[in-house]
């Protein structure tokens, strides 16, 4: 496999972070700006916003730029947001930075897998995928407790500021490792956009909405369900977030050996089936913790098994338009989890948390129901 994938892997951890770190640190931040939680929970909810509108939009518009260039330009921005978090002092001023920051990490991430693809021969290309989403997986161990450890001994500003000392670096890996690479030749959006129409495509995109929707069902609410089923907190919890943050990293790297082991289209489906079939089961389990860590590690795992064959399966269906059928998917995925996070909250009001599980493999199911159909109609 390509030495440079490891090198784009690197970017998609340092955009996870960005992500991710946040989520450990809204107290601090609705404490510091004087706001309400809730408040300050549109930080996140803007960054998802904003990154599913931006991927195929930039993605598009930047189609003729040299990728090496282009990367460089994207850090640059990241740069330049994360440094106006660092300066800020009120919500808007911190909303703009979080667009912005959404808006690079969309274009950054969609840059990557692309490449990726593109850079990578077809025996090694799923493989390749699922690595660089490996940096993205990574980020999951680290961001929420990296985020905690920086806000809790030198206040909120300091993840940002950490943000915007590894990009530099990253900024100075990128110029001096990664030669320059071209851009595929021009397609009009509104030309890829048409790819939209074959039945398969759309149909693959929904079920990576629908799987989403059915992973944040428990995903966004597995704090209070971990606390309600095994009564854990502080480290304990850490401890449990490190072991299933390993387990996604697993995953990701399996999800594309195995695609390009037994087919995408193979993948998807098993995976999505054990998937679901795991929602369904945790609940019968959730007063054993010998039973339910390993569990939800199984989960995680499958959870991060399952994108690289989905992004593989549109790779080898769409050649032609394959960047934006790509950066359109990284959309989905944000629209799912958006979804996801609502129907988990209306889960827990309506019901409790403990419904969560089941809730998700509902979504879950449909999204295998579609991902079937979608490979029997090729």
């Amino acid at each position: 496999m390509d030495k440079r994938i490891y090198l784009l892997t690197t970017l998609t951890f340092i955009v996870g972070l960005v992500e991710l770190i946040i989520g450990g640190i809204l107290p601090f931040i609705a404490a510091d700006l004087d706001i309400t939680l809730g408040q300050a929970g549109l930080l996140i909810s803007a960054f998802s916003l904003s990154f599913a509108i931006a991927g195929p939009v930039l993605l598009s518009l930047t189609a003729k730029v040299e990728r090496k260039k282009l990367i460089m330009i994207v850090l640059v921005l990241f740069l330049f947001s994360n440094g106006i978090a660092v300066i800020s002092n009120s919500l808007f001023v911190l909303l703009v930075s979080r667009i912005l920051s959404a808006s690079g990490a969309a274009l950054l991430v969609s840059l990557c897998l692309t490449i990726a693809s593109q850079i990578s021969s077809e025996a090694y290309r799923s493989r390749a995928i699922g690595t660089v989403l490996m940096g993205v997986s990574a980020s999951l161990v680290l961001g929420v407790p990296l985020g905690l450890f920086l806000g809790n001994e030198w206040g909120w500003r300091a993840p940002f500021v950490f943000i915007v000392a590894v990009t530099f670096i990253l900024m100075v890996l990128i110029q001096c490792t990664l030669n320059p690479i071209e851009p595929k030749p021009y397609v009009p959006l509104s030309t890829q956009l048409r790819a939209l129409r074959k039945p398969t495509i759309l149909m693959v995109h929904s079920v990576s909405i629908l799987f989403f929707i059915g992973h944040l069902t428990l995903y966004a609410f597995l704090t209070p369900f971990l606390q309600s089923t095994l009564h854990v907190s502080g480290n304990a919890l850490s401890f449990l977030y490190l072991l299933f943050g390993i387990a996604a990293i697993c995953g990701s790297w399996f999800g594309g050996y195995a695609s390009d082991r037994f087919g995408n289209r193979q993948t998807m489906v098993v995976a999505l089936s054990f998937f679901a079939f795991v929602l369904f089961i945790v609940p019968l389990v959730s007063n054993s913790g010998i039973l339910l860590i390993p569990l939800l590690m199984l989960w995680n795992f499958l959870s991060w098994t399952i994108t690289p064959a989905i992004q593989g399966h549109l790779v080898a269906s769409a050649p032609k338009t394959s960047d934006i059928q790509q950066s359109i998917n990284n959309s989905a995925t944000h629209v799912g989890m958006a979804i996801g996070s609502v129907v988990g909250g209306l889960t827990i009001d309506v019901y409790t948390v403990d419904f969560n599980a089941p809730v998700g493999g509902l979504f879950a199911v449909i999204g295998l129901i579609v991902a079937i159909i979608a490979v029997k109609m090729k």
